[in-house]
């Protein structure tokens, strides 16, 4: 047997990480699931150390290209090293990001075109698939107002990005939930966020998950 392999997908600002907080919490109080947090890029040790790289402020000169290629790498070693073991060990994997993230943000955002960087992530990752994925759908207009006006966390380089950055990865997230409906299920994230866990909770039950 196999673990299932769940990630967790939006904009920034979109409030996934806070959910997948509770989702956790729920998870830990039933103690009845074999489960492993994390999250992209990271993950690991040098998955990490890539991340650092990547989300630094002071690295405003990097390519979009070397950025890409930096997730990809990033994924590569967070897939080997963490997830692919997780999986044959019969755990569920909860990921705060994976591809779409990157075809989102450096496919459409940076305009290196979705299938040009869906081509490198299938060799990062060769072919893995998420088993569900759900997708914290909110305009960019709402996800920045949050991060300046309330997020507590790191305000990394893709965070000082324009609007109309986010709204180019928005439009792609909208996208890929349209055309891989049998994997991506959609949460409205502008609710209030007792609603939005609740959401995730019944999607994560449907799924035989919870």
């Amino acid at each position: 047997m196999v673990g299932k392999f769940i990630t967790f997908e939006g904009s920034d600002g979109s409030g996934k990480t806070s959910v997948l907080q509770e989702i956790v919490k729920l998870m830990q109080s039933q103690n009845n699931t074999d489960f492993i947090l994390t999250r992209e890029p990271g993950g690991n040790k040098i998955s990490e150390e890539i991340r650092n790289v990547i989300l630094d402020k002071s690295n405003q000169a990097m390519d979009a290209r070397t950025e890409a290629l930096l997730y990809a790498a990033a994924r590569r070693q967070h897939l080997v090293e963490t997830i692919l073991p997780a999986l044959a060990a019969n755990q569920v994997v909860l990921c705060d990001r994976f591809v779409d993230s990157s075809l989102a943000y450096q496919g459409a955002g940076r305009d290196l075109g979705m299938q040009e960087v869906y081509e490198m992530n299938l060799f990062a990752t060769d072919g893995l698939q998420p088993d569900l994925t759900i997708y914290f759908d909110l305009e960019p207009e709402v996800g920045l107002a949050r991060i300046k006006g309330h997020r507590q966390d790191e305000v990394n380089r893709l965070d000082e990005e324009s609007l109309h950055f986010y709204q180019k990865v928005h439009d792609a997230y909208v996208q890929l939930a349209d055309q891989e409906q049998a994997r991506i299920v959609v949460v409205d994230a502008s609710q209030p966020f007792a609603d939005v866990v609740a959401d995730v909770v019944a999607i994560l039950k449907a799924k035989s998950i919870l």
